[in-house]
Protein backbone atom coordinates (compact mmCIF):
# COMPACT_ATOMS: atom_id res chain seq x y z
CA UNK A 1 0.00 0.00 0.00
CA UNK A 2 1.24 3.54 -0.73
CA UNK A 3 2.56 5.65 2.14
CA UNK A 4 1.12 9.18 2.34
CA UNK A 5 1.32 12.20 4.59
CA UNK A 6 -1.67 14.49 5.21
CA UNK A 7 -0.99 18.20 4.68
CA UNK A 8 -3.32 21.21 5.05
CA UNK A 9 -2.54 24.70 3.80
CA UNK A 10 -4.69 26.70 6.21
CA UNK A 11 -6.14 25.95 9.66
CA UNK A 12 -9.39 23.93 9.57
CA UNK A 13 -9.24 23.23 5.84
CA UNK A 14 -9.18 20.15 3.67
CA UNK A 15 -6.34 17.67 4.13
CA UNK A 16 -4.45 16.63 1.00
CA UNK A 17 -2.32 13.55 0.46
CA UNK A 18 1.35 13.82 -0.55
CA UNK A 19 4.19 11.36 -1.04
CA UNK A 20 6.65 11.85 1.85
CA UNK A 21 9.47 10.12 -0.03
CA UNK A 22 12.39 9.66 2.34
CA UNK A 23 10.85 11.94 4.99
CA UNK A 24 9.08 9.16 6.86
CA UNK A 25 9.86 10.78 10.23
CA UNK A 26 7.64 13.82 9.62
CA UNK A 27 5.65 14.71 12.73
CA UNK A 28 2.29 16.37 13.15
CA UNK A 29 2.35 20.21 13.01
CA UNK A 30 5.67 20.33 11.13
CA UNK A 31 5.84 22.68 8.15
CA UNK A 32 6.85 21.30 4.77
CA UNK A 33 7.31 22.56 1.23
CA UNK A 34 5.22 20.49 -1.19
CA UNK A 35 4.76 20.40 -4.94
CA UNK A 36 1.22 21.26 -6.07
CA UNK A 37 -0.50 21.78 -9.40
CA UNK A 38 -0.03 25.55 -8.92
CA UNK A 39 3.63 25.33 -7.86
CA UNK A 40 5.47 24.91 -4.60
CA UNK A 41 3.65 25.84 -1.39
CA UNK A 42 4.13 25.58 2.36
CA UNK A 43 1.74 23.36 4.27
CA UNK A 44 1.43 21.94 7.77
CA UNK A 45 1.51 18.22 8.48
CA UNK A 46 -1.89 17.10 9.77
CA UNK A 47 -1.33 13.34 9.61
CA UNK A 48 2.07 11.75 9.99
CA UNK A 49 3.14 9.29 7.22
CA UNK A 50 1.00 6.17 7.08
CA UNK A 51 -0.04 3.49 4.60
CA UNK A 52 -3.50 3.70 3.03
CA UNK A 53 -5.42 1.74 0.42
CA UNK A 54 -5.08 2.74 -3.22
CA UNK A 55 -8.85 3.20 -3.44
CA UNK A 56 -8.49 6.39 -1.38
CA UNK A 57 -6.20 7.98 -3.96
CA UNK A 58 -7.84 9.92 -6.77
CA UNK A 59 -4.64 10.59 -8.75
CA UNK A 60 -0.88 10.26 -8.60
CA UNK A 61 0.65 11.64 -5.44
CA UNK A 62 2.71 14.78 -5.61
CA UNK A 63 5.87 14.86 -3.50
CA UNK A 64 6.93 16.56 -0.33
CA UNK A 65 9.96 18.56 -1.50
CA UNK A 66 11.57 19.24 1.89
CA UNK A 67 11.00 20.51 5.39
CA UNK A 68 10.29 24.24 5.52
CA UNK A 69 13.19 26.30 6.84
CA UNK A 70 13.02 29.33 9.12
CA UNK A 71 13.68 31.61 6.14
CA UNK A 72 10.77 30.01 4.26
CA UNK A 73 8.41 30.75 7.14
CA UNK A 74 9.69 34.31 7.51
CA UNK A 75 9.16 34.91 3.80
CA UNK A 76 5.63 33.52 4.04
CA UNK A 77 4.81 35.74 7.04
CA UNK A 78 6.17 38.81 5.23
CA UNK A 79 3.75 38.33 2.33
CA UNK A 80 0.85 37.42 4.62
CA UNK A 81 1.17 40.81 6.30
CA UNK A 82 0.60 42.44 2.92
CA UNK A 83 -2.60 40.55 2.15
CA UNK A 84 -5.02 42.87 3.95
CA UNK A 85 -3.81 45.89 1.96
CA UNK A 86 -3.76 43.85 -1.27
CA UNK A 87 -7.35 42.73 -0.65
CA UNK A 88 -8.51 46.34 -0.35
CA UNK A 89 -6.78 47.22 -3.63
CA UNK A 90 -8.30 44.20 -5.40
CA UNK A 91 -11.80 45.24 -4.29
CA UNK A 92 -11.19 48.80 -5.49
CA UNK A 93 -9.99 47.59 -8.89
CA UNK A 94 -12.99 45.27 -9.24
CA UNK A 95 -15.31 48.24 -8.61
CA UNK A 96 -13.42 50.33 -11.17
CA UNK A 97 -13.93 47.60 -13.77
CA UNK A 98 -17.62 47.41 -12.72
CA UNK A 99 -17.51 43.67 -12.33
CA UNK A 100 -20.49 41.93 -10.62
CA UNK A 101 -18.33 40.15 -8.07
CA UNK A 102 -17.51 40.28 -4.37
CA UNK A 103 -13.80 39.84 -3.65
CA UNK A 104 -13.51 37.72 -0.50
CA UNK A 105 -9.79 37.15 0.01
CA UNK A 106 -6.36 37.63 -1.52
CA UNK A 107 -3.63 35.15 -0.58
CA UNK A 108 0.02 35.07 -1.61
CA UNK A 109 2.01 31.90 -2.09
CA UNK A 110 4.80 31.60 0.45
CA UNK A 111 7.37 33.14 -1.91
CA UNK A 112 5.07 35.84 -3.30
CA UNK A 113 5.22 34.51 -6.85
CA UNK A 114 1.46 33.81 -7.02
CA UNK A 115 -1.55 35.76 -5.74
CA UNK A 116 -4.85 33.89 -5.42
CA UNK A 117 -7.91 36.17 -5.42
CA UNK A 118 -11.12 34.46 -4.26
CA UNK A 119 -14.51 35.94 -5.10
CA UNK A 120 -18.22 35.17 -5.18
CA UNK A 121 -20.56 36.02 -8.05
CA UNK A 122 -24.04 35.08 -9.27
CA UNK A 123 -22.75 33.81 -12.61
CA UNK A 124 -19.71 33.81 -14.87
CA UNK A 125 -17.52 36.91 -14.77
CA UNK A 126 -15.16 38.12 -17.48
CA UNK A 127 -12.23 39.22 -15.30
CA UNK A 128 -9.47 39.17 -17.93
CA UNK A 129 -8.92 42.93 -17.81
CA UNK A 130 -8.86 42.83 -14.02
CA UNK A 131 -6.24 40.08 -14.03
CA UNK A 132 -3.97 42.05 -16.32
CA UNK A 133 -4.41 45.13 -14.14
CA UNK A 134 -3.59 43.24 -10.92
CA UNK A 135 -0.58 41.51 -12.49
CA UNK A 136 0.93 44.90 -13.33
CA UNK A 137 0.19 46.23 -9.84
CA UNK A 138 1.60 43.38 -7.78
CA UNK A 139 4.16 41.86 -10.17
CA UNK A 140 2.86 38.36 -9.49
CA UNK A 141 0.95 35.63 -11.27
CA UNK A 142 -2.75 36.22 -10.58
CA UNK A 143 -5.16 33.33 -10.08
CA UNK A 144 -8.88 34.15 -9.84
CA UNK A 145 -10.95 31.58 -7.94
CA UNK A 146 -14.74 31.65 -7.75
CA UNK A 147 -16.03 30.15 -4.51
CA UNK A 148 -19.47 29.42 -3.06
CA UNK A 149 -21.26 31.17 -0.23
CA UNK A 150 -20.36 28.40 2.22
CA UNK A 151 -16.67 28.87 1.45
CA UNK A 152 -17.16 32.61 1.86
CA UNK A 153 -18.60 32.11 5.35
CA UNK A 154 -15.66 29.85 6.22
CA UNK A 155 -13.17 32.54 5.18
CA UNK A 156 -14.95 35.47 6.83
CA UNK A 157 -15.97 33.57 10.00
CA UNK A 158 -18.82 34.63 12.27
CA UNK A 159 -21.30 33.51 14.92
CA UNK A 160 -24.07 31.01 14.25
CA UNK A 161 -27.63 30.77 15.56
CA UNK A 162 -26.33 28.80 18.53
CA UNK A 163 -24.24 31.78 19.63
CA UNK A 164 -20.95 30.02 18.97
CA UNK A 165 -18.27 30.38 16.31
CA UNK A 166 -19.24 28.89 12.96
CA UNK A 167 -18.48 25.17 12.70
CA UNK A 168 -16.90 25.62 9.26
CA UNK A 169 -14.40 28.11 10.70
CA UNK A 170 -13.68 26.40 14.02
CA UNK A 171 -13.41 22.67 13.29
CA UNK A 172 -15.29 21.47 10.17
CA UNK A 173 -12.67 20.79 7.50
CA UNK A 174 -15.02 19.79 4.67
CA UNK A 175 -18.66 20.50 3.85
CA UNK A 176 -21.00 17.51 3.91
CA UNK A 177 -24.27 17.33 1.95
CA UNK A 178 -27.26 18.73 3.85
CA UNK A 179 -30.83 18.15 2.65
CA UNK A 180 -34.30 19.29 3.63
CA UNK A 181 -35.10 15.66 4.50
CA UNK A 182 -32.82 15.98 7.53
CA UNK A 183 -34.91 18.87 8.86
CA UNK A 184 -38.11 16.87 8.31
CA UNK A 185 -36.71 13.87 10.18
CA UNK A 186 -35.97 16.07 13.20
CA UNK A 187 -39.42 17.73 13.20
CA UNK A 188 -37.86 21.15 12.68
CA UNK A 189 -39.91 24.05 11.31
CA UNK A 190 -39.62 24.06 7.53
CA UNK A 191 -39.10 27.81 7.48
CA UNK A 192 -35.96 28.78 5.51
CA UNK A 193 -34.77 31.52 7.91
CA UNK A 194 -35.06 29.09 10.84
CA UNK A 195 -32.98 26.29 9.31
CA UNK A 196 -30.46 28.33 7.29
CA UNK A 197 -27.05 29.52 8.41
CA UNK A 198 -25.33 32.86 7.91
CA UNK A 199 -24.31 31.68 4.44
CA UNK A 200 -27.98 31.32 3.41
CA UNK A 201 -27.69 27.54 2.98
CA UNK A 202 -29.15 24.82 5.19
CA UNK A 203 -27.42 24.56 8.56
CA UNK A 204 -24.48 22.14 8.56
CA UNK A 205 -25.53 20.93 12.03
CA UNK A 206 -28.69 19.38 10.56
CA UNK A 207 -26.47 16.47 9.48
CA UNK A 208 -24.89 15.83 12.88
CA UNK A 209 -27.82 13.85 14.36
CA UNK A 210 -29.43 12.78 11.12
CA UNK A 211 -28.35 9.13 11.48
CA UNK A 212 -29.75 8.95 15.01
CA UNK A 213 -33.15 10.23 13.91
CA UNK A 214 -33.19 7.99 10.85
CA UNK A 215 -32.53 4.90 12.94
CA UNK A 216 -35.11 5.92 15.57
CA UNK A 217 -37.80 6.47 12.94
CA UNK A 218 -37.41 2.90 11.70
CA UNK A 219 -39.03 1.77 14.95
CA UNK A 220 -41.99 4.13 14.62
CA UNK A 221 -45.12 4.14 12.43
CA UNK A 222 -45.21 6.75 9.70
CA UNK A 223 -47.43 9.80 9.76
CA UNK A 224 -50.88 8.81 8.50
CA UNK A 225 -50.65 5.18 9.62
CA UNK A 226 -53.79 3.74 11.22
CA UNK A 227 -53.14 2.49 14.76
CA UNK A 228 -55.07 1.07 17.69
CA UNK A 229 -54.48 2.87 20.99
CA UNK A 230 -55.76 2.30 24.54
CA UNK A 231 -58.20 5.14 23.81
CA UNK A 232 -59.41 3.66 20.53
CA UNK A 233 -58.57 3.70 16.85
CA UNK A 234 -56.82 6.69 15.29
CA UNK A 235 -54.21 7.91 12.81
CA UNK A 236 -50.69 9.05 13.52
CA UNK A 237 -50.30 12.80 13.11
CA UNK A 238 -46.81 13.33 14.56
CA UNK A 239 -43.86 11.22 15.68
CA UNK A 240 -41.25 12.05 18.34
CA UNK A 241 -38.31 9.77 17.49
CA UNK A 242 -36.09 10.47 20.50
CA UNK A 243 -38.98 10.14 22.98
CA UNK A 244 -40.31 7.09 21.12
CA UNK A 245 -43.84 8.46 21.21
CA UNK A 246 -46.44 9.40 18.60
CA UNK A 247 -49.31 11.86 18.57
CA UNK A 248 -52.54 10.26 17.36
CA UNK A 249 -55.77 11.85 16.19
CA UNK A 250 -58.56 9.68 17.57
CA UNK A 251 -61.89 9.09 15.83
CA UNK A 252 -63.56 11.74 18.00
CA UNK A 253 -61.02 14.34 16.79
CA UNK A 254 -59.01 14.47 20.00
CA UNK A 255 -55.19 14.54 19.81
CA UNK A 256 -53.35 12.37 22.30
CA UNK A 257 -49.74 11.24 22.75
CA UNK A 258 -48.89 7.56 23.27
CA UNK A 259 -45.72 5.55 23.82
CA UNK A 260 -44.91 3.25 20.92
CA UNK A 261 -45.29 0.21 23.20
CA UNK A 262 -48.96 1.13 23.74
CA UNK A 263 -49.85 1.04 20.04
CA UNK A 264 -51.04 -1.73 17.80
CA UNK A 265 -50.80 -1.09 14.09
CA UNK A 266 -53.90 -2.15 12.19
CA UNK A 267 -53.02 -5.33 10.32
CA UNK A 268 -49.81 -5.76 12.38
CA UNK A 269 -48.75 -7.38 15.61
CA UNK A 270 -48.48 -4.17 17.58
CA UNK A 271 -45.54 -2.26 18.98
CA UNK A 272 -43.05 -0.02 17.24
CA UNK A 273 -40.80 -2.73 15.86
CA UNK A 274 -43.64 -4.40 13.98
CA UNK A 275 -44.47 -1.12 12.27
CA UNK A 276 -41.34 -0.98 10.13
CA UNK A 277 -42.30 -3.88 7.87
CA UNK A 278 -46.00 -3.18 7.66
CA UNK A 279 -47.71 -1.55 4.71
CA UNK A 280 -48.62 1.91 6.02
CA UNK A 281 -50.52 4.36 3.88
CA UNK A 282 -50.88 8.10 4.23
CA UNK A 283 -54.19 9.77 3.69
CA UNK A 284 -54.46 12.37 0.94
CA UNK A 285 -55.01 15.08 3.53
CA UNK A 286 -51.78 14.29 5.42
CA UNK A 287 -49.73 14.11 2.22
CA UNK A 288 -51.12 17.44 1.04
CA UNK A 289 -50.33 19.11 4.36
CA UNK A 290 -46.73 17.85 4.31
CA UNK A 291 -46.23 18.96 0.73
CA UNK A 292 -47.56 22.42 1.57
CA UNK A 293 -45.19 22.72 4.55
CA UNK A 294 -42.15 21.49 2.65
CA UNK A 295 -42.57 23.63 -0.48
CA UNK A 296 -41.12 26.93 0.87
CA UNK A 297 -38.06 25.25 2.33
CA UNK A 298 -37.41 23.05 -0.68
CA UNK A 299 -37.30 26.11 -2.88
CA UNK A 300 -34.49 27.41 -0.70
CA UNK A 301 -32.44 24.22 -0.89
CA UNK A 302 -29.51 24.82 -3.22
CA UNK A 303 -26.58 22.55 -3.84
CA UNK A 304 -23.06 23.65 -4.49
CA UNK A 305 -23.62 23.47 -8.26
CA UNK A 306 -26.39 26.05 -8.32
CA UNK A 307 -25.95 29.76 -9.17
CA UNK A 308 -24.59 31.61 -6.14
CA UNK A 309 -23.23 28.38 -4.70
CA UNK A 310 -20.81 27.43 -7.43
CA UNK A 311 -17.62 25.60 -6.71
CA UNK A 312 -14.36 27.15 -7.70
CA UNK A 313 -13.49 26.74 -11.34
CA UNK A 314 -9.98 26.03 -10.16
CA UNK A 315 -11.13 23.23 -7.85
CA UNK A 316 -8.27 21.52 -6.09
CA UNK A 317 -8.18 17.73 -6.08
CA UNK A 318 -7.54 15.73 -2.98
CA UNK A 319 -3.95 15.07 -4.00
CA UNK A 320 -3.37 18.65 -5.26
Amino acid sequence: MPVVVGVSFHPVTKVYYFDPGALLDLATDEYVVVETAQGQEIGQVTWSPRAIGETFLAADLKPVVRRATASDLLERDRFQRKEEDVLAQCRARAREHRLPMNVVSAEYSYDGARLVVSFTAEGRVDFRDLVRDLARMFNARIEMKQIGVRDQAKVLDGVGKCGRQLCCSSWLREFNPVTIKMAKQQNLPLNPPEISGVCGRLLCCLAYESDVYEEARKQLPKVGAAVMTPAGEGRVRRVQPLRETVTVRLEDGAMQEFAISELELQGGKGGGRACGGCAMRRTAQVAAEEEELAAPAERQELDEGSPGGKRSRSKRHRNR
